[in-house]
């Protein structure tokens, strides 16, 4: 297939190798971060925190967590361009749906005598309650989206990425706290450009299931 969307994610790969010299642009930044804002989520309740790791002093802080384990993903950390963490709300409340709603309501989506009425979407949050306020089950899923939709704006910048679930959440989230200001990481993604020769995942060729093992219309 040669449609546009098909060859950007083709070429995606998840870099295992950067090249430390190159930098994604500001402009290219700037359009990444956007497109991070306006990933759908279940009521639009934007559950999530995105840290974005840029500066040395940043780097440093980042590469302290990987002391105890996953160190395979810690030379991503200097070498790659920027280290963006994902974090959820895990205790997501009506004062924090009640942010978006507002907002609806400051952007004409919803009328301010609607405001009331507004709140009957989050009985979706609270059937994803438990008894001690968690929400982390639910608002980690909503973050997953989001995720999905920088790794797809990525590929169309052609600006490479390496996921990582492999990393400290305990130090990770001690580290970051104040940034992160009370929300959860538990995964984290490096972008940049992939090294020219060292990136051995590059070379090989993609790999996928069929289209006919995973997709079923009836």
């Amino acid at each position: 297939m040669t449609h546009v969307i098909v060859k950007d994610l083709q070429q995606r790969y998840t870099v295992k190798k950067y090249d430390k010299t190159r930098k994604v642009s500001p402009a290219d930044l700037s359009v990444l971060f956007e497109a991070m804002r306006l990933s759908p989520s279940s009521i639009n309740s934007q559950p999530w925190r995105f840290v974005v790791i840029e500066s040395n002093e940043a780097k440093k802080r980042m590469s302290s967590t990987f002391t105890n384990k996953h160190t395979f993903n810690q030379p991503h950390v200097f070498d790659s361009s920027h280290i963006i963490l994902f974090a959820h709300n895990p205790q997501y409340t009506r004062a924090h749906y009640a942010e978006v709603v507002d907002k609806a309501i400051e952007d004409k989506r919803t009328k301010r005598e609607a405001r009331e009425s507004a709140f009957g979407a989050f009985v979706f949050a609270e059937l994803n309650t438990d008894e001690a306020g968690d929400t982390s089950t639910w608002t980690k899923a909503q973050t997953y989206l989001a995720f999905g939709n920088t790794l797809h704006t990525l590929a169309r910048l052609k600006i490479d990425s390496t996921s990582m679930e492999g990393i400290d959440i305990e130090l990770v989230n001690s580290e970051f706290a104040t940034e992160l200001n009370g929300y959860q990481c538990e995964l984290a993604l490096a972008i940049g450009y992939r090294h020219p020769e060292e990136d051995y995942n590059a070379r090989l060729p993609k790999s996928r299931l069929s289209l006919d093992d995973v997709l079923i219309c009836i």
